[in-house]
């Protein structure tokens, strides 16, 4: 059963997206659109989340009549330094989005208005702890670009529509959402720009119903972790799961990723941001996360989800220092060149802490191609650290039509076996696409936690025997499948023929008696 009002939340949502696209269409590209129109909606959270965490202090304080956003800009300058080092940034009472929108199709500056004001609000992070979490946000918000016009007057044109689309959406607050605004938005604008989605690298969104699959087995039994880890965390939405799920207290030392398109590395950080992350509890670096870790001297970590690109080009052994690196050398090979799918798994295994799970969506083929993915599943295999492997149904991400699979790491097991879950059923169409509902997720969910063999859905293998089928992990090699053919009565079916036969003799000498009479 699909949640009505999530549907409704997400529809209304995509409405409000779909007509401000309508309204610049022809003169953003589409791709350029959806920078535009997150950045404002980043502008906007931020000046709302700071606007709340102010009124809210002086209303505690007794000062009940207090509105941040009428205060003159002399007046809070007063408080800038108290507010710097609670929430990380500033934001003065005219730079607030509200305010900037008030006056905004009377401004024949608003471009450098828009300008000025982002550039204060990173520059109020700069030299504080927070500035690493703020610095560079902005960049892709180009208020002076023509891709908005070819004249001054064009831009602000388009930036009062952009203002006004994204003021009117209906967001609520994170805590009373069914969904998550910001990642629906963002995954929505993909969807919508499919056929430029190779400027973004490749990426994949992970729809939030397969974020609350990973999360909820990466916790399985605790109700609490040290800290959350994505090696190719995207827009966050995975990382962000564990504070819906558990509560961010209940993650303690924070939420750490890494990723490699700038564009989405700032969407990242932004997220944090408006999913109320102290700067002080997430750590998002951008770089390429095989070849420039980072994190490298952090606690290992306890939960670690991931969705990584798929069959990516990496260095691999035209890199000879890469054979010695301490995530890949354990294996004795590096991942293909051309398929850095098991690379990534290597990688989360060493940041992998001894009592932690980690959760990874993989392609199909690393489960049973030869060559060097082939030694390194019998590295893994071979060391026990494989948990279970699910096969998941197709169509469930947006960008590819492939039935991915999870693959879940462990290295405290006790029973030298592997769990597997033919799962690529658990799903319902919406639209165009397949989604997993609660049913389905809690379905899977069950399945991992009894690790019992149940017909056509799931079984425990022994290592040995996945040894001698060659390492191969597709779980199709495992589970037997049901078959919904139709079931014969050879028995009945053999009466039925002889009767026809019988019927047919009958006939043709009907047939021969009819043309003797006309021949004679």
């Amino acid at each position: 059963m699909i949640d009505n009002k999530k549907e409704q939340e997400r529809d209304e949502l995509h409405r409000t997206i779909w007509n401000m696209a309508n309204d610049l269409r022809g003169s953003v590209d589409g791709w350029d659109f959806k920078q535009y129109v997150l950045g404002m909606l980043f502008y906007r959270y931020i000046s709302e989340n700071f606007t709340n965490y102010v009124n809210h202090g002086e209303v505690e304080a007794g000062n009940v009549d207090f509105d941040y956003i009428k205060l003159s800009d002399e007046e809070a300058e007063q408080a800038r330094e108290d507010l710097i080092q609670s929430k990380g940034y500033f934001i003065l009472p005219s730079e607030l989005f509200c305010n900037v929108r008030e006056e905004a199709a009377n401004n024949e500056n608003l471009n450098e208005t828009l300008e000025m004001v982002f550039r204060n609000i990173e520059a109020s992070a700069q030299g504080r702890d927070s500035e690493k979490n703020f610095k560079g946000l902005f960049d892709d918000i180009d208020v002076n670009s023509n891709k908005l016009g070819g004249t001054v007057t064009k831009r602000n044109e388009k930036l009062v529509k952009l203002l006004n689309g994204v003021g009117d959406m209906k967001l609520g607050s994170y805590q009373d959402n069914t969904i998550d605004a910001f990642g629906d938005a963002y995954e929505f604008l993909m969807g919508m720009y499919a056929s430029n989605a190779g400027k973004s690298g490749g990426e994949y969104y992970t729809p939030q119903e397969v974020s609350e699959l990973l999360t909820r087995i990466t916790i399985e039994g605790k109700k609490e972790v040290n800290k959350v880890y994505d090696p190719a965390c995207g827009s966050g939405s995975l990382l962000l799961k564990f504070a819906k799920i558990l509560g961010k207290k209940h993650v303690r030392q924070g939420f750490f990723g890494q990723e490699i398109n700038i564009t989405t590395y700032n969407l990242c950080r932004m997220n944090m941001w408006l999913h109320d992350i102290e700067y002080t509890d997430f750590d998002i670096g951008h770089g390429d996360t095989l070849t420039e870790p980072l994190h490298w001297s952090d606690e290992p970590f306890e939960a670690i989800v991931s969705n990584p690109p798929y069959s990516i080009k990496w260095k691999g052994d035209a890199n000879p220092i890469l054979i010695n690196d301490e995530r890949f050398s354990p294996a004795g090979v590096l991942a293909p060149k051309s398929k850095a799918d098991l690379a990534f798994i290597m990688h989360s295994l060493s940041w992998l802490a001894t009592n932690g799970i980690a959760a990874i969506v993989c392609f199909p083929g690393v489960m049973y191609r030869g060559g060097a993915e082939q030694k390194i599943r019998k590295y893994l295999i071979d060391n026990n650290y494989i948990e279970c492997v699910i096969q998941l149904p197709d169509n469930l991400f947006f960008g590819t039509s492939i039935a991915t699979c999870i693959m879940v790491l462990k290295k405290n097991k006790t029973e030298n076996n592997t769990l597997f879950i033919d799962a690529s059923k658990e799903c319902v169409k919406v639209t165009n696409n397949n989604k997993l509902t609660e049913e389905n997720i809690r379905n899977i969910l069950t399945a991992y936690q009894e690790r019992k063999d149940k017909a056509y859905y799931a079984t425990v293998v022994s290592n040995d025997k996945i040894e001698d089928n060659d390492y191969n992990l597709s779980v199709s090699s495992y589970v037997e499948q049901e078959d919904t053919r139709e079931k014969i009565d050879i028995k009945k079916l053999n009466a039925e023929i002889r009767e026809i036969v019988a019927r047919e003799e009958v006939l043709r000498a009907e047939i021969d008696k009819i043309i003797e009479e006309i021949e004679s």
